[in-house]
C-alpha cells in the first residue's frame, strides 16, 4: 500500500526529488495528486521493468516406456545480468536424454532465454519433475513441478508371434583387446621401470664395491665434493661419509675393524701395526688422523658445527692420509695374493647366484600376476580351458555345419556331422513305419551326445504327439539313466512349425569312475510332412559351452515346406 503525504513538497522532500520538483504552497491540491500519481506509476513501472521471470512446461504429460518429453524453461530478464540453467540429472526419477542450446532473443533492453532438456523413463507410473533452481545473478529463482504418467507399452500375443531368442553371433568388427590386457601391460610398465632403476642404483653400487679399496675411497671422497652437504650447513652428514671412506679404507687395505672401532681403538690398531712394522706410517700422520676423526666425532655427536673451510681442509687432509697409507703399505707376498683371488672367485660366485635367485623370483611374481589377473578378470575356469583345453569349447568356437538327415527331412547346424546309426524299437513300432533313419554324434558318457531320428509312417497310421513324455521317459530310463526329471512345455522353431519340448535331467554312470555324473538332457519332437521328427541333445550339467551348444542346436532346426 502506498503511503500517503500531506502535500507535494512533503513527498518531495521525503522522496528525496531535486529541488526544481517543488512547488509553493499556493498549488491546487488536484495538481498535486496528478504529479503524485504520476510519479508513482513511473516508478512502478522502473520496477516492473526490472523484474525477472521464470517459468517452465513441458510438450506433453502422458508418454509410452521410452519417449522424450520436452522439458522448457523460460528466463526473462535483464540484458546485464548472469543466468546459470541447472545441468546434471536434476530432473530425477526422469533421466536426462540430452540438454539442448540455449536460444536467447531481445525485447528491448532485455533478454528472453529459452532452455530445452529432453527426457525419458523406462518404467510405467505417475512421476513428479521436481522443482528446478535457475540462477540469477546468484539469486535463485524455482520453477513449478510438473506431473508426468509414463503409460506401459500393450502387446497382443494374439497377434504378434513369439519367437525363440536368436544365437549369438560374430560381429566382424576386427579384434579388440580386453581392457584386463591393457592393466596387465600397465603393470608390467610399472614393475620393469621399477626394476630398472633399483637395478641401476645396485650397478652403480657394486661398480663402485668392485673398484680396489685405494680407488674406491677417492671415487667416494669425488663424490662427497659434487654433494651439496656443506652449502646445506649439513655438517654431520659430511663429515659421516668423509670419515666412512677412510675407515672402510683402512680396513679393506690394511684389514683393520676400522668401521666398528672408535676413534681412540682404530688410532690404537694403528699405532701397534707401526710398532710391528706392517706400517710405516709418520707419528705426524696419525695425529693428523685422529684430529679430523675427533673433529668428527663431535659433529656427529655434539652438534658441533666447524666452518666450511674447515671442512674442506679436513677433506683434502683425509687425501693426504689415504696415500700416505698406501704408500706405507708392504707389497703383499704370493700367498697373499692367491688368498685375494680365492676370495674374490667365491665372491663372484655368490654374487652371480643371487642373481640366478632373484630372476627365478621375478618370473615366478611375473607368472603370479599375469594368473591373478586371468583369474579376476576371466575366471577360474577361463584360465583351466585356455591353458588345459575344453573340447566342448572347442566346437563351440570351432566352424559348424549346416546339414539335412533323414526322411522327412530335417535340417540343423552342428559342430561336426552327424553320421548313421541305429536305434532298437519295438516290434509293433517298426509295423507302423515305412522309414526310419537316425544320425548320432558323440555317445551318452561324452561331454556332448546329439541324436536325430526320423519316422515315416505308413498311410492311414495315427500318432499322438503328446503321447511322446512317456515314451522319452522310457527311453532314457533303458538307456541307464536314475533320477531322471522330466518336463514337456509346447515349443515353436524360428519358421513356426509347432513340436513339444522334453527337457530335464538325469544321472549316468560313467563307466571309468564308476560315478555317477549328472546330465542335462533337451528333446524336440515334430509332425512335420506326415512323420515324426525327434532332435535329442544330452550334455554334462556343469558344463556352460556344452549348454550353450545345445541351444544354438535347437534354434537352428528347420523344415522343408513343413506340413502337419
Amino acid at each position: 500500500m502506498t503511503k500517503k503525504y500531506s502535500n507535494l513538497n512533503t513527498f518531495i522532500i521525503k522522496s528525496k526529488l531535486p529541488e526544481m520538483f517543488r512547488f509553493p504552497e499556493v498549488a491546487t491540491a488536484a495538481f498535486q495528486k496528478i504529479l503524485i500519481s504520476t510519479i508513482l506509476i513511473a516508478a512502478s513501472f522502473s520496477v516492473f521493468a526490472q523484474e525477472t521471470k521464470v517459468s517452465s512446461a513441458v510438450d506433453s504429460t502422458r508418454i509410452k516406456i521410452g519417449e522424450q518429453i520436452i522439458y522448457s524453461i523460460q528466463v526473462e530478464t535483464d540484458s546485464t545480468n548472469l543466468v546459470v540453467f541447472p545441468e546434471g540429472q536434476t530432473f530425477n526419477p526422469l533421466e536426462v536424454v540430452e540438454s539442448l542450446q540455449t536460444d536467447t532473443s531481445r525485447i528491448q533492453n532485455r533478454f528472453r532465454l529459452f532452455k530445452e532438456y529432453a527426457l525419458t523413463q523406462f518404467d510405467s507410473g505417475r512421476y513428479t519433475i521436481p522443482r528446478q533452481q535457475v540462477l540469477v545473478n546468484d539469486t535463485p529463482y524455482f520453477t513449478d513441478s510438473i506431473l508426468v504418467e509414463v503409460a506401459n507399452v500393450v502387446v497382443d500375443t494374439t497377434k504378434q508371434k513369439m519367437y525363440s531368442i536368436k544365437p549369438a553371433m560374430e560381429v566382424p568388427s576386427g579384434f579388440q583387446i580386453p581392457n584386463w590386457v591393457w592393466w596387465f601391460l600397465g603393470i608390467l610398465v610399472v614393475i620393469g621401470l621399477g626394476y630398472y632403476f633399483l637395478r641401476r642404483r645396485k650397478k652403480k653400487q657394486e661398480a663402485a664395491k668392485q673398484l680396489p679399496p685405494y680407488e674406491r675411497a677417492l671415487f667416494e671422497l669425488q663424490q662427497l665434493d659434487q654433494s651439496q652437504f656443506l652449502e646445506n650447513r649439513q655438517t654431520k652428514e659430511y663429515y659421516s661419509k668423509l670419515t666412512e671412506a677412510v675407515r672402510r679404507y683402512l680396513e679393506d687395505e690394511i684389514h683393520l675393524r676400522a668401521m666398528e672401532s672408535t676413534t681412540s681403538e682404530l688410532i690404537h690398531d694403528l699405532e701397534i701395526k707401526m710398532e710391528a712394522g706392517q706400517l710405516k706410517l709418520s707419528r705426524e700422520t696419525i695425529d693428523e688422523l685422529k684430529r679430523i676423526l675427533q673433529r668428527a666425532d663431535l659433529a656427529k655427536f655434539a652438534n658441533s658445527r666447524p666452518d666450511i673451510i674447515t671442512a674442506k681442509g679436513d677433506r683434502s687432509k683425509i687425501e693426504h692420509v689415504i696415500n700416505d697409507t698406501k704408500a706405507a703399505i708392504p707389497e703383499p707376498t704370493e700367498e697373499e695374493l692367491l688368498k685375494d683371488e680365492a676370495y674374490r672367485i667365491e665372491r663372484l660366485r655368490k654374487r652371480k647366484r643371487k642373481k640366478i635367485i632373484y630372476g627365478v623370483l621375478a618370473g615366478v611374481l611375473l607368472i603370479a600376476i599375469a594368473v591373478t589377473a586371468l583369474i579376476t578378470t576371466k575366471g577360474y575356469d577361463y584360465l583351466k580351458d585356455s591353458l588345459l583345453g575344453n573340447k566342448t569349447k572347442e566346437l563351440l568356437e570351432g566352424e559348424w555345419i549346416q546339414s539335412e538327415y533323414g526322411d522327412p527331412l530335417v535340417s540343423i547346424t552342428t559342430p561336426r556331422v552327424l553320421t548313421r546309426g541305429i536305434i532298437d524299437r519295438p516290434d509293433e513300432a517298426n509295423e507302423m513305419l515305412v522309414g526310419d533313419e537316425t544320425f548320432i554324434d558323440g555317445s551318452l558318457e561324452k561331454d556332448l551326445y546329439v541324436v536325430v531320428s526320423t519316422l515315416k509312417f505308413q498311410e492311414g497310421a495315427k500318432f499322438d504327439l503328446n503321447t511322446v513324455v512317456e515314451g522319452v521317459y522310457a527311453n532314457l530310463e533303458k538307456k541307464g539313466a536314475k533320477n531322471i526329471i522330466v518336463k514337456d512345455e509346447k515349443y515353436s522353431t524360428i519358421q513356426g512349425v509347432e513340436g513339444v519340448k522334453v527337457f530335464g535331467t538325469l544321472e549316468l554312470e560313467d563307466p571309468a569312475s564308476k560315478r555317477a555324473v549328472k546330465k542335462e538332457y533337451i528333446i524336440l519332437n515334430f509332425g512335420v510332412n506326415q512323420g515324426f521328427q525327434q532332435i535329442t541333445v544330452i550334455f554334462d550339467e556343469q558344463d556352460p559351452f556344452a549348454e550353450e551348444i545345445a541351444n544354438r542346436i535347437m534354434n537352428s532346426v528347420e523344415f522343408e515346406n513343413p506340413t502337419n
